[in-house]
């Protein structure tokens, strides 16, 4: 996974250089860290071990195994912090905000946050259509 070009994957340098020990768990397909600028306490990344972009590049059984990771994270973050609700996510592509263009998806727990209205959710990466139900 290492690589010879000027700006290495930081995904794939951490797999094989994880020198603060950032990797938490894992499977034979993925392996989870949590997330250097969490959107909320406990924001997780599940990334996979292939250096590939898309979700779309993965067989179905590659695809589970990532998931897999989602749902043993989503258990242990709710032992850990009680969150009321999840965001799960992939930025698939550099249309859709990707800026690692390594597959990993984003586990966000959800806390009530005084003053924000969290309806729409996912929905805000285009403000102007997430408050469809006004």
């Amino acid at each position: 996974m290492e690589s010879n070009e000027p700006n290495p994957c930081p995904f794939c340098d951490l797999l094989v250089h994880d020198s603060e020990g950032r990797v938490i768990d894992g499977n034979e397909h993925g392996f989870v860290i949590r997330d250097g600028f969490p959107v909320t306490e406990g924001h997780t990344l599940i990334i996979s071990r292939k250096h590939a972009g898309s979700f779309f590049e993965f067989d179905q059984t590659e695809q589970f195994g990532l998931l897999s990771l989602v749902n043993v994270q989503k258990k242990v973050l709710d032992n850990l912090y009680t969150p009321l609700g999840f965001n799960v996510g992939i930025n698939d592509g550099a249309a859709a905000g990707q800026t690692v263009p390594h597959l990993h998806i984003h586990l966000i727990p959800r806390y009530e946050e005084e003053g924000i209205d969290p309806r729409g959710g996912v929905r805000w990466i285009i403000p102007e259509k997430a408050n469809y139900w006004s």
